[in-house]
């Protein structure tokens, strides 16, 4: 007679070392790169933290010492209704940056991918060139570009007759104002955004997409049912990287204001800037800059968990 084996005994039976060493091996690797990032960022963001429950002004910089008062500093930022203005009007900046940005991003790889060889390579060296340029060059452009008196485009709208533009402040306005500065964010973040998913499209099988014309799926059923789908890894990333980045927005709007922005121009960087390095409270500042990290946190948070959890079905 054979010897039979039962589901207990199957279950009591020893794990070989083998199989523990395989499934620690992912965090034997990775675990070298955690050790330097960790090391990296605990000192500032310890600091950064530490000098937030201080009273830090221009008296205790020069002493070196500052006067403890715990959660004051975010007591006070949180009754000042400035702070409520600059978050609600960060968050919103950022909705509108990303929302476009993801779109008018995938727009265009869609369109590279039926446009000939010659064409896809310009455009792509453009996207390259754009990604490239150094961001005070590219503001410092588009400065020029809407300089008030010398500004091309007024110069273009006024020749155009959408109306008389000349000597026309695009910032005494803030919807003006804040319409140009999405379209700065939104020209910067397009590039890698359309490349990133440009080369996730080469990756969707064409077959499958055949299929389904053949199926009698039009050209949005294919792209909201197949191609979408397929992609929605890459597209978590590309929206969590671009609300990091444009939440944080400051050089676009310091530069293009001349590094006076009014209090209408104020995103949570620039408010946290002008908190330490404007008034010299720098343990306000960090207070801001601690808030900023724990909101973008919790924006964020939605985006690493769908990633884990289409990690985990795939």
């Amino acid at each position: 007679m054979g010897l039979a084996i039962t589901a207990p005994d199957l279950e009591s039976a020893p794990r070989r070392p083998g199989r523990v060493r395989t499934n620690l091996l992912p965090y034997a690797l990775i675990s070298p790169s955690v050790a330097v990032i960790a090391g990296i960022l605990a000192f500032p963001l310890g600091m950064l933290v530490w000098l937030s429950l201080q009273h830090y002004g221009l008296r205790e910089l020069i002493a070196h010492a500052g006067d403890w008062v715990g959660a004051g500093n975010y007591l006070r930022i949180l009754a000042d209704p400035l702070f409520h203005q600059v978050i609600l009007r960060t968050l919103l900046f950022t909705l509108v940056c990303v929302a476009l940005t993801v779109s008018l991003s995938t727009l265009i790889a869609l369109l590279l991918l039926k446009v000939r060889q010659a064409v896809r390579i310009i455009v792509m060296s453009a996207l390259v060139f754009v990604w490239t340029t150094p961001v005070i060059v590219s503001v410092d452009i588009w400065q020029w570009m809407f300089d008030y008196e010398f500004g091309v485009i007024n110069y273009l709208l006024t020749q155009l007759h959408v109306g008389n533009f000349i000597h026309h402040n695009w910032f005494d306005d803030p919807i003006q104002g804040w319409s140009v500065f999405v379209v700065i964010v939104v020209w910067g973040a397009i590039p890698f955004v359309t490349i990133t998913l440009f080369a996730g499209l080469l990756q969707v099988p064409s077959d499958v997409v055949d299929a389904a014309h053949v199926d009698g799926a039009g050209a949005w059923q294919r792209f909201w049912f197949v191609t979408a789908p397929m992609l929605k890894p890459i597209f978590l990333i590309v929206t969590c990287l671009s609300t990091i980045w444009d939440f944080g927005v400051f050089t676009q709007i310091y530069v293009m204001l001349n590094a006076r922005p009014s209090a209408d121009y104020y995103t949570i960087a620039i408010y946290a800037y002008r908190e330490s390095f404007g008034v010299t409270q720098y343990g306000l500042g960090a207070a801001i800059a601690v808030v900023l990290v724990l909101v973008l946190v919790v924006v964020t948070f939605f985006y690493v968990r769908e990633t884990v959890k289409v990690a985990e079905i795939a």
